[in-house]
């Protein structure tokens, strides 16, 4: 292998400017949207500049070995992005685990952080949080990684495409060639899946190489000028800039999420495609040119590698801490941001990079090196997310037991008597039996059948406690996100949820003899607010005493009757749960010390019982018509448990109720179990009740 000087790599400060660019507008977006709405763009800024540099770091060798250019390759990237990355990962996993609940906003961060050090976090991102633009992702402190894992993929590709470059001209035009094949089949690919599959679109490298790939061949189109071709004139060039400057500034400003990489990315990609171009000869672009090259803006380019990698895991944690909504917070924000980014840029980035050490090393050493340090930190970065329960600061990590259904206290163990949960395969649902095991006392007769979502799940202490205690066998069939018979149309009609309330339902009409229950929890009444924002309350009136609320419910009432009918003469009694308190702030998010001043918790933890009794007065006389025409169902209420007073209070001497604003703690499972118990045994076969 060796290098010829008159195409040495050289440093273009112009690219530094446009990667200020890129960042800065990433940036924004995540501060705040409005701020820039295609801001997220950015990130396809990133893809072409990636695709022109890494080419231009490589175009110099020639008449390379394979291994050896591989090697000189790899020994790179590794140096450039692997040491920053670590670090920013170890961190943030630290500070995930001291100040950040499990909960279903958080549930796979760990996960994606875990994937994020070998590239692939992409892939776990679509699989598990889906639509980059969905609340969730905003709460998990890794999701940027996703880009990272779209070049370190397409870094997998790149130098055995760019390797006949280093041949001459004929070798150029097969590496030409198979970068426009790439191209081509990858924006077909993107148009053609982008409408349908939006979240695959914007995550895969398959629907972003083109992006790179243009990059690509813009340098290898600019390379030919050394061969003969003439720059076009000054004034051109400075024309096409501005126009390029424009084109780019329009996307930041206008891409709509959910359009992204196509259409919306596109004139982005063709405004940077432009100024890397336009502004490649040395004397092109006038003041454009001098504010890209100014030192200020220079200086952020070189940082915004260490940029990129920082400004989302102190987002997040702000989220989930103080809050990201004020003035002064997102002040505070940016500067942490700033000073750990520089602190990574001199003393993490350029030392790897620059160091003689590194240079003076074999290149296959560096890569074992690298490759081994990756799987190292990985490993110690799963013990981490392991010991969260143990190190974390939150109280619901340490008193996990009344905040968490599952907790271990809510499985209470008697003398040779636990309870015991296994798994089983239905079509289009997860069940979950539990039985009691080495009991000694003899069961009741009859099992518990339980159909629902999240709010069915919430019940598992329950479950687990009934099967101690009474002996019943309690089968739970979830899915998340698909209430069963929820009265709320928007909630039950979804297709994937009609198939899994089918297919669950089919199942238990298989199972169920005489004298076994089929249990209905489910959030009967619409929501003041989610985990990461808070209603309207005209809007949850509306959904219960509007034209349309009141019409679903109707059709409700008449589906249920049908679909259970049949179970309950069979003797199979039905057992619906009344509405519960619903609140219109998270306990979780607010029950730390850090985060009591969190803008989720403005709208309090209390609420009116009489307010919260007129809503679900409806509700209850759905609930009651259905029951009345059925034998042997009934409706039990939980709400005066949950609820004694005048005021309906999140907690209960201390200990939570509710470990969100409609999901019920462990300690509520504990503190109902006694009623609920007691309302099965007093139900009669053939008699409609209503137990409150």
């Amino acid at each position: 292998m060796h290098v010829t000087d008159d195409t040495r790599q050289r440093y273009f400060p112009y690219i530094d400017g446009l990667r200020a660019v890129a960042v800065l507008s990433v940036i924004a977006y995540h501060l705040d949207p409005r701020l820039l709405p295609g801001g997220f763009t950015g990130v396809d800024v990133f893809f072409v500049i990636s695709g022109f540099v890494v080419s231009a770091s490589m175009a110099h060798l020639h008449r390379a070995r394979l291994l050896d250019y591989l090697g000189y390759f790899y020994a790179r990237r590794i140096r450039r992005i692997a040491p920053a990355l670590i670090v920013c990962l170890m961190i943030t996993g630290i500070a995930s685990a001291l100040f950040i609940p499990q909960a279903w906003l958080s549930d796979t961060s760990h996960a994606v952080g875990r994937w994020a050090f070998v590239g692939l976090s992409n892939f776990v991102l679509l699989r598990t949080d889906g639509d980059y633009f969905s609340p969730k992702v905003e709460f998990n402190p890794y999701t940027h990684t996703w880009s990272l894992g779209v070049e370190e993929q397409f870094y997998v590709l790149f130098p055995l495409l760019f390797f006949a470059w280093a041949f001459g001209a004929r070798g150029r035009s097969w590496s030409m060639g198979l970068f426009g094949l790439g191209f081509i089949g990858s924006l077909a690919y993107v148009i053609h899946i982008a409408e349908a599959k939006p979240a695959l679109a914007f995550y895969m490298l398959t629907t972003r190489f083109w992006q790179l790939a243009a990059g690509v061949l813009l340098f290898q189109t600019l390379s030919a000028r050394a061969h003969g071709q003439v720059a076009p004139p000054r004034a051109v060039a400075n024309a096409g800039a501005l126009v390029s400057f424009g084109l780019l500034a329009y996307g930041l400003a206008t891409a709509r999420a959910g359009h992204s990489p196509w259409p919306d990315s596109m004139p982005a990609v063709l405004g940077t495609l432009g100024l890397l171009g336009f502004l490649y000869p040395h004397d092109a672009g006038g003041r454009l040119r001098s504010l890209l090259e100014s030192t200020p803006v220079r200086w952020i380019g070189r940082l915004s590698y260490s940029l990129y990698l920082w400004h989302w895991p102190v987002f997040v944690l702000m989220r989930w801490t103080v809050g990201l909504e004020s003035l002064s917070t997102r002040i505070v924000a940016l500067a942490a941001t700033l000073v750990l980014a520089a602190l990574s840029f001199y003393f993490i980035e350029t030392p790897f990079r620059r160091a003689a050490v590194f240079r003076r090393a074999h290149k296959l050493a560096v890569i074992g090196v690298g490759v081994v340090a990756i799987f190292a930190f990985m490993g110690v970065y799963r013990k981490i997310g392991r010991m969260q329960p143990e190190i974390s600061l939150s109280v619901t990590a340490r008193h996990a037991a009344d905040w968490y259904p599952m907790g271990s206290d809510t499985r209470p163990v008697y003398p040779d008597c636990a309870a015991a949960g296994r798994i089983e395969r239905v079509p289009d649902a997860n069940l979950r039996i539990y039985s009691k095991t080495s009991c000694a006392e003899p069961p009741v007769s009859g099992r518990v059948f339980v159909i629902g979502d999240s709010h069915a799940t919430a019940y598992m202490g329950l479950y687990a406690k009934l099967a101690v205690e009474t002996g019943r066998d309690v089968y739970l069939y979830s899915r998340p996100g698909c209430s069963f018979l929820s009265l709320q149309a928007s909630r039950d009609n979804a297709p994937q949820c009609r198939a899994f309330g089918d297919a669950a339902l089919s199942d238990v009409q298989t199972r169920a003899k005489r004298g076994d229950v089929l249990f209905l929890p489910a959030l009967r009444l619409p929501r003041y607010a989610d985990q990461w924002v808070s209603f309207d309350p005209r809007q949850v009136h509306d959904a219960v005493f509007g034209a349309q609320a009141v019409e679903g419910r109707r059709e409700a009432e008449q589906a249920a009757r049908g679909m259970l009918t049949p179970l309950a003469e069979r003797g199979v009694a039905i057992v619906f749960e009344a509405p519960k308190p619903v609140f219109r702030s998270p306990p979780y998010r607010c029950a730390d010390w850090y985060s009591r001043s969190n803008p989720a918790c403005r709208e309090g933890l209390t609420m009116s019982r009489a307010e919260l009794e007129r809503l679900r007065k409806p509700v209850l006389d759905s609930l009651e018509s259905i029951v009345a025409q059925m034998p042997g169902a009934s409706v039990w209420d939980p709400f005066s448990i949950l609820c004694p007073g005048a005021t309906c209070y999140v907690e209960d001497d201390g200990r939570p109720l509710y470990f969100d604003g409609d999901h019920i703690s462990g300690y509520a499972n504990r503190k109902l179990t006694p009623a609920f118990v007691g309302h099965l045994s007093a139900m009669q076969p053939t008699a409609a009740s209503t137990v409150r």
